[in-house]
């Protein structure tokens, strides 16, 4: 080999491996920023370097507007699940043990004791005190449910403004990308960036996106509203400091079009604002509802009747603001189960007298059946405990069945809850799978295959070690030849 050729041959192996060393130390950088999208570098070789002719950025429009899709319902299934379990715990307790129904299986059981030694002046307080753990949960959950709705409010408010301001990054962003378009320059990491930001967005409303000349970019909500062009759409919400049984939330406005709240419990919502306004503004006011209604079948079926059937009923151990007379049948009353109270009659502690529970004339001696003041009187007990148990009509805006017992329907109300949350809590699991899938198939299709890059390396290493032992003999022949010519 003469020592033109070998010097060939080193200069080419030489520029080989400088290349290669160019593109993999390039692609494995890449590799640490896997939301980004892959840059493909076209290479033309000019003896005795390389120069990079053109950077293409490798993306699928498809892939990525599913991937924002699934973040979006992600995210709404996500609070939606969230906000269920949340409110199981507030409302009803661990395993329902503050439950109204819990509490009314409870008085049942101190009615049937009491019914079966109704001279036991003991068992007629504990009757009583089975009374004020019933108003107890009823209070309490209706006191938890205004919390929630009130939580609800300040997580919507919080995410707005959130939104705002992702939105204002959106802007300066998708400017530089704009500018840098029409001038010429490389805007690659100014598209990665906006991409991680429509992702961002994504996970508060749903959006589709629209590509414009220059590359400028319009964001719609699902809904049609405009989000951003140009410029960015205000999103406005005016929260609400408190909440009561009468208290309406406001709406989410994007451009003056409001925000639409999801619907079930594998929520139609797409991001966590709409999924916020149905927990705030549907589910929780749909569980408000079915404890009033229970708080109004309790005071029906606890009513004091007249023995002769002359007198209407009045208002028996549990009592309302609107006593001493009954709430009309089938008719819901918004924050009946916050007002509901035991009647001071019966209560002990109240000056009253408990065993009014067994002879009846809390409301007058026209409504005692007791008449005989006999210590083994159970009839009147026996008919409360039974009452729990007998049909009534209840307001079909509670959203369950109209026509059951307290009893069945306070359970109703437990099952109905936990059924919402189940259904969340499985359509989570499920958008978050498809989250996922889409994210992969995103990045299998745009980002950096780690695989193929080793592979680079090793040939890369492979190619050194071959250069470096055509230097070594490259060394070795000029050494031959300097000392032939001395």
């Amino acid at each position: 080999m003469s020592l033109t050729s070998a010097l060939n041959i080193a200069q080419t192996a030489l520029f080989n491996t400088s290349r290669q060393t160019s593109v993999v130390s390039r692609n494995v950088s890449e590799a640490s920023n896997p939301d980004y999208a892959h840059r493909s570098a076209l290479l033309s070789s000019m003896a005795p370097g390389a120069r990079v002719v053109q950077i293409r950025r490798a993306a699928d429009e498809v892939l990525f507007r599913q991937n924002l899709f699934a973040i979006s319902a992600w995210q709404g299934q996500k609070a939606m699940s969230g906000g269920l379990d949340t409110m199981r715990l507030t409302v009803n307790g661990v395993e329902d043990a503050n439950a109204p129904a819990t509490a009314i299986s409870k008085l049942q059981e101190a009615l049937q004791l009491y019914a079966g030694t109704p001279s036991n002046a003991t068992l007629a307080e504990s009757a009583v005190q089975a009374a004020h753990q019933v108003v107890r949960s009823l209070n309490d959950g209706a006191g938890a449910v205004q919390n929630f709705r009130a939580d609800a409010d300040r997580d919507i408010a919080t995410a707005v403004d959130d939104l705002n301001y992702l939105l204002g990054e959106f802007e300066t962003v998708n400017t530089e990308v704009v500018n840098g378009t029409r001038s010429g320059r490389a805007v690659s990491d100014a598209l990665d960036r906006r991409d991680a930001l429509l992702k961002k967005i994504s996970e508060y409303v749903a959006i589709s996106t629209t590509t414009r000349s220059g590359n400028d970019m319009v964001i719609v909500t699902a809904d049609g509203a405009t989000l951003f062009e140009t410029i960015p759409r205000p999103v406005t919400f005016t929260p609400n400091t408190s909440y009561g049984p009468g208290t309406t939330g406001n709406s989410v406005y994007v451009d003056g079009v409001p925000l639409v709240p999801g619907v079930g419990g594998n929520t139609s919502a797409k991001g966590s604002i709409a999924a916020s306004l149905q927990l705030r503004d549907e589910t929780a006011l749909q569980m408000q509802r079915q404890l009033d209604e229970v708080a109004r079948g309790l005071i029906t079926a606890f009513a004091e009747t007249d023995p002769s059937g002359t007198l209407p009923d009045m208002a028996g151990l549990f009592s309302w603001a609107g006593g001493p007379g009954i709430p009309p049948a089938g008719t819901l009353i918004d924050g009946l189960a916050g007002a509901i109270r035991v009647n001071a009659a019966f209560d002990k502690n109240a000056g009253g007298d408990p065993s009014l529970l067994r002879d009846g004339g809390a409301n007058g001696a026209a409504y005692l059946h007791n008449t005989t003041s006999a210590a083994s009187f159970s009839d009147l007990l026996l008919r409360y405990s039974e009452r729990l148990d007998e049909p009534m009509t209840f307001d079909p805006l509670a959203g369950l069945d109209t026509n059951r017992s307290v009893t069945a329907f306070s359970f109703d109300s437990v099952s109905w809850l936990e059924a919402n949350r189940k259904q969340a809590a499985s359509g989570a699991e499920g958008k978050e799978a498809l989250a996922v899938r889409t994210a992969t198939a995103l990045s299998n299709a745009t980002g950096v295959n780690v695989d193929n890059e080793m592979a680079l390396l090793l040939d890369l290493e492979n190619a050194y070690e071959a250069s470096a032992r055509l230097i070594s003999v490259i060394d070795e022949m000029l050494s031959t030849l300097l000392q032939a010519t001395r």
